[in-house]
């Protein structure tokens, strides 16, 4: 039975959970994820635990922080001056906002604490210095075209 290699097109269906237990993403109700294995597009772990499985396995894998969003960094949490935001925006913690770099690209962050004058943002990714739990089934796998030209 064909097994899932780097370069393979794969669908799988997925539920992502915390180590205790809270679900942060399922493909449960929508279309299974879409992939090349090894192309990058993935988290490292989760590329590496699909490998070698076959359509209809199902199984579960653990990924460290290293291998999922990485650890966090202390350097993406900083101070951002209160009279920098909309007048008509009230900072609250857990608030996720969009930032601008000045380059033209967005910055996803997150408010973790709001103080007299600034607000504390972190720019790390949610999921960064967690680790991970994915119950994963492989519904179907694409073999990489191998053509022979003369």
């Amino acid at each position: 039975m064909q097994q899932a290699k780097k370069g393979d097109k794969v669908k799988v269906h997925y539920h992502g959970k915390l180590t205790d237990g809270t679900t942060f993403d399922s493909s449960a109700g929508r279309e299974p994820l879409e992939f090349e294995v090894g192309a990058g597009m993935m988290i490292p772990g989760f590329d590496k635990g699909v490998e070698g499985m076959s359509v209809g396995d199902k199984k579960t894998i653990q990924i460290v922080a290293a291998e999922a969003y990485g650890e966090a960094n202390e350097e993406m949490i900083f101070d951002f001056p209160k009279e920098r935001f909309p007048a008509d925006l009230v900072p609250e913690v857990g608030m996720q906002l969009n930032m601008n770099n000045g380059q033209g690209g967005i910055i996803p962050v997150t408010i973790i604490e709001v103080k007299d004058d600034v607000v504390v943002l972190d720019a790390n990714h949610s999921l960064a210095g967690k680790d991970l739990i994915f119950d994963i089934e492989m519904v179907d796998i694409e073999a990489k075209s191998m053509i022979i030209m003369p």
